[in-house]
């Protein structure tokens, strides 16, 4: 060794020294004659020596040894070649600004080839993070703690019990608090040397969701697939696999054959290969090579060859079924502790029916979350279909053009939030508008020809789909939602809603308590509500069926734009965007029956719901859940053609 080096050595074992000894001798402390005892393994780094280096300068006990090793692992650390010692480098333009590691002060400025840059691995810095932990759990900083909680999460070892476990009473914080108690029971389940300590741990980890906790319960259930003659005494054994239940025979030779207590079993390309290497004047065993192409003669050709000893003998066909037959095979568990393998599974199975309703709870918000989009869709349906008994095919395109209405406001308006509270009012104008223009210009002549009608309608919004590429063109539009309906609310790992889905459940309440009250407690909700039941005597109480029909309608296409402004948020704002939500619409009037809003709702949330369900089942095709969707309303309308909450009134029977 060189004698500098033995001398720099000597030097960092007298400041480690004085570093042990109390009151003012601790004023001597410096941190650079112990990184001159390791200059070579710190200039030159490597995951393999780091470890011992490291936990020998915390063990040394200097107080900036954490600064240190933190702008080590970060490249703040440079050595001058000269001398051989560390500085902390900064950038001061075209140079490098040293600062001394135990005073702070600048030493120089120097160029950049002048000192020698010390890089770390990825290796290395897991290796010092994992070293700081013990330090960094009571740092003045909150980031560093929660830096070395996330140290901790990624390479958990029993090293960090005790450490973690002090910390907990010191931590001010008490997001934090609860972490470092969290993470206390993680490493206890996996390294306590307390066999009550873990599985009181293990207990309590029953019923924990979250990732972390499932997979320390998964590592301590963790079983390996194993045969034998018979179950071996001792065995910590999961269970008993049963061949042909819980795996075939094929699935249990291969296993036998891979524990080396079978052969492989001959296949027909292995029985061709045999035949190839034995073909002698044009025949295999006796067997000319033209008959070779039937199995039976393959077969006939290797016994012959087996009775002649040239091939080993072939197996016999129930030999397979003998072998399997006379093995057990089960699963044992990869820790060879029974007690805390079943304290694991206890909890583990716990967990499981803990995720099992989290998943209810997450389909209930699904289902409800889909239920409001389609009644915000269709509740503009159900009044002018309830009313007028118009089936409306353009519906969608009011959707649409309520959608791009927002779009066009964003355009002028750049803030999201005040062009969120123009579009809404001014998208359900547009379409009012439209809806009265089109029930004045079309409808008005078709109420008695409902077949007409329907085509009258569909050419209408085959037209405005083409306007509306025209205008906008083919590719999708944004329309932005304000960043405080962006992200999600998130309950746990499971369960969870997007921001938006419930500004829209939000929504649909609103317009659902604002139309029982226009339709309930008000002059035009009455007259409505007559027309919808008698409009002969309606009419003859001197109500006008005409405009009635017209402020319904145009009520009724206006909501579509407002639910087009609320869809487009999360949806793609294209020209077809309509007729994704035409054939919900009806299908959830026809379900909730029509000319009801109490109807309307119930639709809703009964095909939400269903098709939520259905996609449980079949989560990766949609187009599946659509499909039994309308099967269901067609074998629904059989046994209940008025819907859940059927219309009252004369006009019910018509």
């Amino acid at each position: 060794m060189p004698l500098r080096t033995l001398i720099f050595r000597a030097l960092a074992c007298v400041a480690l020294a004085f570093a042990a000894l109390p009151g003012p001798a601790r004023a001597q402390d410096a941190l650079q004659p112990a990184l001159q005892a390791f200059a070579e393994e710190l200039a030159s780094p490597s995951r393999r020596t780091i470890e011992s280096v490291v936990t020998a300068l915390i063990e040394g006990g200097q107080p900036n040894i954490g600064e240190f090793l933190r702008r080590y692992s970060a490249r703040e650390v440079v050595q001058r070649p000269e001398d051989g010692l560390f500085f902390y480098a900064e950038d001061a333009g075209d140079l490098v600004r040293l600062i001394d590691i135990d005073s702070g002060a600048t030493v120089a400025e120097v160029s950049s080839r002048d000192v020698t840059q010390i890089r770390t691995n990825s290796g290395v810095q897991r290796v010092i993070a994992a070293a700081l932990v013990p330090l960094e759990l009571n740092a003045p900083e909150r980031v560093r703690r929660a830096a070395a909680l996330d140290a901790i999460s990624r390479s958990p070892d029993a090293s960090q019990i005790a450490p973690l476990q002090d910390s907990i009473a010191r931590e001010e914080d008490a997001t934090l608090a609860t972490r470092k108690e969290r993470l206390l029971l993680l490493l206890q389940a996996q390294f306590s040397e307390d066999r009550a300590v873990q599985l009181a741990a293990i207990e309590a980890l029953g019923g924990d969701i979250s990732i972390e906790a499932r997979g320390v319960l998964a590592r301590l259930t963790a079983t390996q697939t194993e045969v034998a003659p018979t179950l071996p005494e001792g065995a910590n054994i999961a269970r008993v696999l049963e061949v042909g239940t819980d795996l075939t025979e094929a699935e249990a030779y291969d296993q036998l054959v891979a524990a080396g207590l079978a052969e492989p079993a001959q296949t027909p390309a292995m029985l061709r290969e045999v035949l190839a290497q034995n073909i002698v004047d044009g025949r295999v065993g006796g067997v000319p090579i033209g008959r070779l192409s039937d199995p039976a003669a393959r077969i006939e050709a290797y016994e012959a060859l087996e009775a002649a000893g040239t091939v080993p003998p072939r197996a016999a066909p129930d030999e397979a079924a003998q072998a399997v037959a006379a093995h057990v095979f089960y699963e044992s568990y990869v820790l060879d502790d029974p007690e805390i393998t079943a304290a694991a599974q206890a909890a583990l199975d716990s967990t499981s029916q803990a995720i099992a309703a989290y998943q209810v709870a997450d389909l209930v918000l699904d289902g409800l979350s889909l239920a409001s989009i389609f009644f915000l869709a269709a509740i503009g349906l159900a009044i002018t279909f309830g009313v007028m008994g118009v089936i409306n095919m353009a519906h969608g395109e009011f959707i649409m053009m309520g959608a791009y209405t927002g779009y066009v406001v964003q355009l002028f308006i750049p803030d999201y939030t005040i062009s969120l509270l123009v579009a809404l009012p001014l998208a359900f104008l547009v379409t009012f508008g439209a809806g009265v223009a089109m029930e004045r210009s079309v409808i008005r002549h078709l109420y008695t020809r409902p077949l007409e009608t329907l085509l009258a309608t569909f050419g209408i919004s085959i037209a405005l789909q083409q306007l509306a590429k025209n205008i906008f063109g083919t590719q999708a539009r944004p329309l932005t939602a304000p960043d405080w309906l962006g992200g999600a609310i998130t309950f746990n790992d499971i369960v969870g809603i997007s921001t938006i889905r419930v500004a829209i459940f939000v929504l649909a309440l609103i317009f659902l308590g604002l139309l029982l009250y226009i339709l309930k407690r008000t002059r035009l909700g009455l007259e409505v509500r007559a027309v919808t039941q008698n409009p002969g005597m309606a009419a003859s109480m001197g109500i006008n069926p005409d405009r009635i029909n017209m402020l319904t309608f145009g009520l009724g296409s206006g909501i579509a734009g407002i639910a087009g402004v609320a869809i487009g948020l999360y949806a793609q704002v294209t020209s077809e965007m309509g007729s994704n939500y035409i054939v919900q619409s009806f299908m959830t009037v026809v379900v909730g029956g029509v000319g009801n809003v109490w109807g309307t709702l119930a639709g809703a949330s009964l095909i939400g719901f269903l098709q939520k369900g259905i996609e449980w089942f079949n989560p990766s095709n949609t187009l599946a859940a659509q499909t039994y969707m309308v099967l269901f309303v067609i074998l629904f309308i059989q046994f209940r053609p008025k819907g859940i909450v059927a219309l009252k009134g004369r006009a019910a029977g018509d």
